[in-house]
């Protein structure tokens, strides 16, 4: 009988070794996805899934999801570091209703977003959602047609959000920063935000920061660019401000935009400053059309 007993707790922990072991090898590095896939399949290349969502399960932390063809792959919730990559193809999210793509991993991970289309169909509620993880890098993506935030950064420990090459339209704020805890830094690099119903780029809370270079921000029904908190800072240079209800707004006693080399254009109101806020120029912009009295309240040296 003890033997008996002994063979089964034996078989019980072979099976038990097998079926992680299993499981571990389930998680591939490079997963895939088509518009003809099946998210029962294991995303491999000759069979892959249908959605982000169903690949992301059988993705290692740190591996990449791949788009093989065009397709809608569906939102998706991150939750580790990850690639999700559209290159050389159409990859698209349908978002109606609900955020397109939340990122919520560890504060170590680190995901990539890369040659996405994300449409929100007109009632998506935010294109992407940061609540956690320690950097997010968008790349040449597009994000339209959504009823909050292109980008929403709404974090609870510190985190790094980095846009380059990618279009915002049809949003309410172009990319809003919120951190409770710890720093919010964004860095946007060719990033073009148009026709905002609220704002371009807007600092919300305490410890956000933005640098902005070779952008635009066109047609915001409010500010392109407004700090609207005291330590709230925005650099921006070589960038294009144009048409926008106010362009520059350090809105709150303490907030700081500083700007360079910038294009700022027919805006009904160019500057506003709050009391106590800070607009920097080094005098390198051009400026011209604008409405408003209030011009930059400081100098920014050149060295």
């Amino acid at each position: 009988m003890n033997g008996f007993r002994y063979t089964l707790k034996t078989l019980a922990v072979l099976i038990f070794t097998l079926t992680v072991t299993s499981l571990a090898h389930a998680q591939a590095t490079r997963t895939w996805v088509s518009g003809v896939g099946d998210d029962a399949n294991p995303c491999s290349r000759t069979a892959p899934c249908k959605t982000f969502a169903g690949a992301i399960s059988k993705t290692a932390a740190g591996g990449e999801i791949s788009a093989l063809d065009p397709g809608g792959f569906g939102g998706v919730t991150i939750t580790k570091s990850i690639t999700i990559n559209g290159d050389g193809t159409l990859a698209g999210i349908l978002a109606s209703l609900v955020n397109g793509v939340i990122i919520n991993a560890a504060t170590t991970d680190k995901v990539v977003l890369r040659n996405i289309s994300i449409n929100g169909a007109g009632n998506g509620l935010n294109g992407i959602r940061y609540l956690s993880a320690k950097q997010v890098t968008v790349d040449r993506c597009t994000i339209n047609g959504f009823t909050g935030n292109g980008i929403d950064v709404a974090l609870a420990n510190n985190g790094n959000l980095f846009v380059r090459d990618t279009h915002i339209t049809k949003v309410n704020n172009g990319i809003r920063m919120t951190t409770t805890a710890g720093f919010a830094v964004a860095v946007l690099d060719n990033v073009d935000i148009e026709a905002p119903t609220t704002n371009g780029l807007d600092l919300s809370s305490n410890n956000t920061f933005a640098n902005v270079r070779d952008s635009s921000v066109a047609n915001a029904g409010s500010s392109a660019f407004i700090a609207q908190i005291g330590n709230g800072v925005i650099n921006v240079e070589n960038s294009l401000v144009t048409n926008n209800v106010t362009g520059f707004n350090a809105a709150a006693n303490g907030s700081i935009i500083r700007i360079s080399n910038n294009l700022i254009f027919n805006n009904t109101t160019g500057f506003n400053i709050a009391a106590g806020g800070t607009i920097a120029s080094d005098a390198s912009n051009k400026v011209a059309g604008n409405g408003g009295a209030q011009v930059p309240n400081a100098v920014l040296t050149k060295q």
